[in-house]
């Protein structure tokens, strides 16, 4: 991927024939000695925790960032979840009460950011 002059492209072509392949799965350019490595260990089919199948490679993002079972906190509590508990708990969770120290009404825990502007 970088340009080679006019002089020197036919040798480039016949290295690069010799030594690089292009992977069948994701069109990188690798070399030969090293594809056998490359597919087992980015194309490679595992299962994640929440038994969904993917590319070895994609599962560091997928657990990251999309898998139901990847750990969340609570933005009340900050008790370690699963995301796909989180929602539940922190509808549960947010509408609890504390006593606000300032005016001694009970405030549900999702208002209590808010409270201080209309706290009395």
């Amino acid at each position: 991927k970088k340009d080679i002059p006019a002089a020197n492209f036919i040798i480039h072509e016949i290295h690069c024939s010799r030594n690089i392949e292009v992977c069948s799965y994701c069109s990188e350019s690798i070399p030969k000695s090293e594809m056998k490595n490359h597919i087992e260990s980015e194309h490679v089919q595992v299962t994640c925790k929440c038994r969904m199948k993917m590319e070895n490679g994609l599962l560091k993002d997928h657990e990251a960032s999309a898998c139901p079972l990847r750990p969340a906190l609570c933005q009340f509590c900050d008790i370690p979840l699963t995301f796909n508990k989180l929602q539940d708990h922190e509808v549960y969770c947010g509408a609890r009460t504390e006593t606000c120290g300032g005016c001694g009404h009970n405030v549900m825990v999702k208002d209590l950011k808010e409270h201080p502007r209309v706290c009395g």
